[in-house]
Protein backbone atom coordinates (compact mmCIF):
# COMPACT_ATOMS: atom_id res chain seq x y z
CA UNK A 1 0.00 0.00 0.00
CA UNK A 2 1.00 3.64 -0.16
CA UNK A 3 1.14 6.59 2.22
CA UNK A 4 2.32 4.65 5.22
CA UNK A 5 2.59 5.82 8.79
CA UNK A 6 3.76 3.10 11.19
CA UNK A 7 6.00 3.14 14.28
CA UNK A 8 7.00 -0.53 14.21
CA UNK A 9 7.92 -0.88 10.57
CA UNK A 10 7.96 -4.40 9.24
CA UNK A 11 7.50 -3.73 5.56
CA UNK A 12 9.78 -2.99 2.63
CA UNK A 13 8.37 -0.10 0.59
CA UNK A 14 10.10 1.24 -2.54
CA UNK A 15 9.22 3.90 -5.09
CA UNK A 16 10.37 4.23 -8.70
CA UNK A 17 10.11 6.89 -11.37
CA UNK A 18 7.25 6.40 -13.79
CA UNK A 19 7.99 5.79 -17.48
CA UNK A 20 8.36 9.06 -19.37
CA UNK A 21 5.15 8.51 -21.33
CA UNK A 22 2.97 8.49 -18.21
CA UNK A 23 4.78 11.01 -15.98
CA UNK A 24 2.23 13.76 -16.69
CA UNK A 25 -0.37 11.61 -14.89
CA UNK A 26 1.68 9.24 -12.69
CA UNK A 27 3.55 10.40 -9.59
CA UNK A 28 5.46 7.16 -9.08
CA UNK A 29 5.44 3.39 -9.25
CA UNK A 30 5.80 1.50 -5.99
CA UNK A 31 6.02 -1.92 -4.44
CA UNK A 32 5.65 -3.15 -0.90
CA UNK A 33 6.38 -6.49 0.73
CA UNK A 34 5.69 -6.98 4.46
CA UNK A 35 8.29 -8.93 6.41
CA UNK A 36 5.61 -9.86 8.94
CA UNK A 37 1.91 -9.45 9.52
CA UNK A 38 1.15 -5.91 10.59
CA UNK A 39 -1.45 -3.18 10.46
CA UNK A 40 -0.39 -0.11 8.53
CA UNK A 41 -1.67 3.42 9.02
CA UNK A 42 -2.56 5.11 5.72
CA UNK A 43 -2.94 8.89 5.73
CA UNK A 44 -4.41 11.25 3.09
CA UNK A 45 -2.15 12.43 0.26
CA UNK A 46 -4.60 13.61 -2.41
CA UNK A 47 -3.80 10.71 -4.73
CA UNK A 48 -5.52 7.67 -6.22
CA UNK A 49 -3.63 4.37 -6.66
CA UNK A 50 -4.10 1.42 -9.01
CA UNK A 51 -2.86 -1.58 -7.01
CA UNK A 52 -2.12 -5.23 -7.71
CA UNK A 53 -2.88 -6.09 -4.11
CA UNK A 54 -1.04 -8.94 -2.39
CA UNK A 55 -0.58 -10.72 -5.73
CA UNK A 56 -4.26 -11.54 -6.18
CA UNK A 57 -6.55 -8.48 -6.54
CA UNK A 58 -6.55 -5.49 -8.87
CA UNK A 59 -8.09 -2.56 -7.02
CA UNK A 60 -8.34 1.22 -7.03
CA UNK A 61 -7.62 2.97 -3.75
CA UNK A 62 -9.52 6.24 -3.79
CA UNK A 63 -8.48 9.57 -2.28
CA UNK A 64 -8.62 9.45 1.51
CA UNK A 65 -10.11 12.20 3.65
CA UNK A 66 -8.93 10.66 6.93
CA UNK A 67 -6.60 7.97 8.16
CA UNK A 68 -7.37 4.28 7.85
CA UNK A 69 -5.64 1.08 8.93
CA UNK A 70 -4.81 -1.67 6.44
CA UNK A 71 -3.93 -5.22 7.49
CA UNK A 72 -0.99 -6.57 5.47
CA UNK A 73 0.03 -10.23 5.44
CA UNK A 74 3.66 -11.32 5.67
CA UNK A 75 5.37 -11.84 2.31
CA UNK A 76 2.40 -10.72 0.18
CA UNK A 77 3.92 -8.24 -2.27
CA UNK A 78 1.75 -5.46 -3.66
CA UNK A 79 2.60 -3.28 -6.66
CA UNK A 80 1.04 0.05 -7.49
CA UNK A 81 0.79 3.10 -9.71
CA UNK A 82 0.09 6.38 -7.94
CA UNK A 83 -1.81 8.96 -10.00
CA UNK A 84 -1.02 12.63 -9.58
CA UNK A 85 -3.64 14.78 -7.84
CA UNK A 86 -6.15 16.06 -10.36
CA UNK A 87 -5.97 13.30 -12.99
CA UNK A 88 -7.91 10.48 -11.31
CA UNK A 89 -11.31 11.29 -12.83
CA UNK A 90 -9.84 11.33 -16.33
CA UNK A 91 -8.05 7.98 -15.86
CA UNK A 92 -10.82 6.19 -13.98
CA UNK A 93 -13.60 7.32 -16.28
CA UNK A 94 -15.84 8.18 -13.32
CA UNK A 95 -15.81 11.17 -10.97
CA UNK A 96 -12.99 10.62 -8.50
CA UNK A 97 -15.36 11.42 -5.65
CA UNK A 98 -17.16 8.15 -6.45
CA UNK A 99 -14.17 6.23 -5.02
CA UNK A 100 -13.39 8.63 -2.17
CA UNK A 101 -12.40 6.74 1.01
CA UNK A 102 -12.92 3.43 -0.82
CA UNK A 103 -10.83 0.52 -2.05
CA UNK A 104 -12.74 -0.99 -4.96
CA UNK A 105 -12.25 -3.78 -7.49
CA UNK A 106 -11.55 -2.39 -10.96
CA UNK A 107 -14.30 -4.52 -12.53
CA UNK A 108 -16.86 -2.43 -10.69
CA UNK A 109 -15.46 0.66 -12.42
CA UNK A 110 -14.47 -0.58 -15.86
CA UNK A 111 -16.77 -3.51 -16.57
CA UNK A 112 -13.97 -5.99 -17.21
CA UNK A 113 -12.11 -3.92 -19.82
CA UNK A 114 -8.70 -2.42 -19.07
CA UNK A 115 -8.78 0.26 -21.79
CA UNK A 116 -11.50 2.65 -22.94
CA UNK A 117 -11.22 1.21 -26.46
CA UNK A 118 -11.54 -2.53 -27.16
CA UNK A 119 -8.46 -4.29 -25.85
CA UNK A 120 -7.30 -6.70 -23.22
CA UNK A 121 -9.85 -7.83 -20.68
CA UNK A 122 -9.20 -7.38 -16.99
CA UNK A 123 -9.07 -11.18 -16.68
CA UNK A 124 -6.17 -11.24 -19.17
CA UNK A 125 -4.42 -8.41 -17.35
CA UNK A 126 -4.81 -10.20 -14.02
CA UNK A 127 -3.35 -13.38 -15.49
CA UNK A 128 -0.27 -11.52 -16.73
CA UNK A 129 0.16 -9.74 -13.41
CA UNK A 130 -0.02 -13.02 -11.52
CA UNK A 131 2.72 -14.58 -13.68
CA UNK A 132 4.99 -11.53 -14.02
CA UNK A 133 8.16 -10.65 -12.14
CA UNK A 134 7.84 -7.55 -9.88
CA UNK A 135 9.35 -5.07 -12.37
CA UNK A 136 7.13 -6.40 -15.15
CA UNK A 137 4.07 -5.98 -12.91
CA UNK A 138 4.82 -2.28 -12.62
CA UNK A 139 5.15 -2.02 -16.40
CA UNK A 140 1.82 -3.79 -16.88
CA UNK A 141 0.08 -1.44 -14.44
CA UNK A 142 1.62 1.53 -16.26
CA UNK A 143 0.27 0.13 -19.53
CA UNK A 144 -3.22 0.00 -18.02
CA UNK A 145 -2.95 3.68 -17.07
CA UNK A 146 -1.71 4.53 -20.58
CA UNK A 147 -4.73 2.77 -22.05
CA UNK A 148 -7.05 4.75 -19.80
CA UNK A 149 -5.41 8.18 -20.14
CA UNK A 150 -6.80 9.04 -23.56
CA UNK A 151 -7.92 12.57 -22.66
CA UNK A 152 -6.20 15.65 -21.31
CA UNK A 153 -6.47 16.31 -17.57
CA UNK A 154 -8.54 19.39 -16.69
CA UNK A 155 -6.01 22.26 -16.91
CA UNK A 156 -8.01 24.39 -14.49
CA UNK A 157 -7.85 21.67 -11.84
CA UNK A 158 -4.12 21.27 -12.45
CA UNK A 159 -3.61 24.97 -11.87
CA UNK A 160 -5.79 24.87 -8.76
CA UNK A 161 -3.77 21.97 -7.34
CA UNK A 162 -0.57 23.95 -7.80
CA UNK A 163 -2.03 27.11 -6.25
CA UNK A 164 -3.54 25.29 -3.28
CA UNK A 165 -0.20 23.64 -2.51
CA UNK A 166 1.21 27.01 -1.40
CA UNK A 167 1.13 28.02 2.28
CA UNK A 168 -1.65 30.44 3.03
CA UNK A 169 -3.63 29.65 -0.12
CA UNK A 170 -7.29 30.64 0.15
CA UNK A 171 -9.98 28.96 -1.95
CA UNK A 172 -11.74 32.21 -2.82
CA UNK A 173 -8.47 33.81 -3.95
CA UNK A 174 -7.49 30.75 -6.01
CA UNK A 175 -10.89 30.66 -7.72
CA UNK A 176 -10.66 34.36 -8.50
CA UNK A 177 -7.13 33.95 -9.86
CA UNK A 178 -8.35 31.18 -12.17
CA UNK A 179 -11.40 33.17 -13.28
CA UNK A 180 -14.08 30.81 -11.97
CA UNK A 181 -16.51 30.81 -9.08
CA UNK A 182 -15.89 28.78 -5.94
CA UNK A 183 -18.81 26.46 -6.73
CA UNK A 184 -17.46 25.64 -10.18
CA UNK A 185 -13.97 25.05 -8.78
CA UNK A 186 -15.42 22.75 -6.13
CA UNK A 187 -17.40 20.77 -8.71
CA UNK A 188 -14.46 20.30 -11.06
CA UNK A 189 -12.11 19.27 -8.26
CA UNK A 190 -14.64 16.74 -6.98
CA UNK A 191 -14.59 15.07 -10.38
CA UNK A 192 -10.84 15.21 -10.98
CA UNK A 193 -9.30 14.97 -7.49
CA UNK A 194 -12.03 13.33 -5.43
CA UNK A 195 -12.70 16.13 -2.99
CA UNK A 196 -13.10 19.87 -2.99
CA UNK A 197 -10.45 22.58 -2.76
CA UNK A 198 -10.75 23.08 1.01
CA UNK A 199 -10.09 19.41 1.71
CA UNK A 200 -7.27 19.33 -0.82
CA UNK A 201 -5.67 22.38 0.82
CA UNK A 202 -5.76 20.57 4.20
CA UNK A 203 -4.02 17.53 2.70
CA UNK A 204 -1.45 19.70 0.92
CA UNK A 205 -0.72 21.48 4.20
CA UNK A 206 -0.13 18.14 5.93
CA UNK A 207 2.37 17.18 3.23
CA UNK A 208 4.16 20.52 3.61
CA UNK A 209 4.45 19.85 7.31
CA UNK A 210 6.12 16.53 6.56
CA UNK A 211 8.46 17.97 3.97
CA UNK A 212 9.67 20.72 6.28
CA UNK A 213 11.37 18.06 8.38
CA UNK A 214 11.99 15.28 5.87
CA UNK A 215 13.09 15.10 2.25
CA UNK A 216 11.79 12.29 0.02
CA UNK A 217 14.38 9.92 -1.50
CA UNK A 218 15.43 10.30 -5.11
CA UNK A 219 13.46 7.88 -7.26
CA UNK A 220 15.36 5.52 -9.58
CA UNK A 221 13.89 4.22 -12.80
CA UNK A 222 12.14 0.88 -12.45
CA UNK A 223 14.10 -0.32 -15.48
CA UNK A 224 17.27 0.03 -13.44
CA UNK A 225 15.98 -2.66 -11.12
CA UNK A 226 17.30 -0.83 -8.08
CA UNK A 227 15.30 0.31 -5.06
CA UNK A 228 15.05 3.89 -3.94
CA UNK A 229 18.03 5.10 -1.89
CA UNK A 230 16.02 4.86 1.27
CA UNK A 231 13.18 2.53 2.11
CA UNK A 232 10.98 1.61 5.02
CA UNK A 233 13.20 -1.41 5.53
CA UNK A 234 16.18 0.85 6.22
CA UNK A 235 14.18 2.86 8.72
CA UNK A 236 13.31 -0.35 10.54
CA UNK A 237 17.01 -1.18 10.68
CA UNK A 238 17.72 2.17 12.30
CA UNK A 239 19.04 4.07 9.29
CA UNK A 240 17.99 7.72 9.31
CA UNK A 241 15.76 9.02 6.57
CA UNK A 242 17.43 11.51 4.23
CA UNK A 243 16.44 14.91 5.57
CA UNK A 244 17.32 18.53 4.99
CA UNK A 245 20.46 20.06 6.43
CA UNK A 246 18.95 21.20 9.74
CA UNK A 247 16.76 18.17 9.74
CA UNK A 248 16.37 16.65 13.17
CA UNK A 249 12.84 17.24 14.41
CA UNK A 250 14.31 18.25 17.73
CA UNK A 251 16.07 21.18 16.03
CA UNK A 252 12.76 22.76 15.10
CA UNK A 253 10.24 24.71 17.14
CA UNK A 254 6.92 23.02 16.47
CA UNK A 255 5.26 26.43 16.55
CA UNK A 256 7.54 27.77 13.80
CA UNK A 257 7.11 24.62 11.72
CA UNK A 258 3.33 24.92 12.05
CA UNK A 259 3.33 28.52 10.81
CA UNK A 260 5.73 27.72 7.96
CA UNK A 261 3.47 24.89 6.82
CA UNK A 262 0.47 27.23 6.76
CA UNK A 263 -1.29 26.50 10.04
CA UNK A 264 -2.63 29.37 12.12
CA UNK A 265 -0.84 28.12 15.24
CA UNK A 266 0.71 25.07 16.84
CA UNK A 267 -2.66 24.25 18.40
CA UNK A 268 -4.30 24.38 14.97
CA UNK A 269 -1.63 22.06 13.60
CA UNK A 270 -2.09 19.61 16.48
CA UNK A 271 -5.85 19.44 15.91
CA UNK A 272 -5.54 19.01 12.14
CA UNK A 273 -2.83 16.36 12.34
CA UNK A 274 -4.86 14.32 14.80
CA UNK A 275 -7.96 14.53 12.59
CA UNK A 276 -6.13 13.44 9.45
CA UNK A 277 -3.69 10.90 10.91
CA UNK A 278 -5.22 9.69 14.17
CA UNK A 279 -2.10 10.47 16.16
CA UNK A 280 -0.25 13.41 17.71
CA UNK A 281 1.80 15.79 15.61
CA UNK A 282 5.01 14.83 17.43
CA UNK A 283 4.55 11.12 16.85
CA UNK A 284 3.41 11.67 13.26
CA UNK A 285 6.46 13.75 12.41
CA UNK A 286 8.82 11.29 14.09
CA UNK A 287 7.48 8.45 11.93
CA UNK A 288 6.39 10.27 8.77
CA UNK A 289 7.62 8.98 5.43
CA UNK A 290 7.38 11.40 2.52
CA UNK A 291 5.99 9.48 -0.45
CA UNK A 292 5.59 10.78 -3.99
CA UNK A 293 2.37 12.58 -4.82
Amino acid sequence: MSRQQCREVRSVYREYQAPVAVRPVVACLWEQEPNGDHVQRVVPDGCVDLIWLAGRELVVAGPDTRFRDAALAAGAMSSGVRLRPGVAGMVLGVPACDVRDLQIDVDLLWGGRAARNPGDSMAEIRGRLAEAAPARRLELLSDVVTGRATERPDPLVGAAVRHLAHPGARVAAVAAELGVGERQLHRRMLGAVGYGPKMFARVARLRRLMMLTRRPPALPSVSAGQPARWSVEQQAAGSPAPVSCSSSLASFSLASVAVAAGYASQSHMNDEVRRLTGTTAVRFLEDAIVTAA
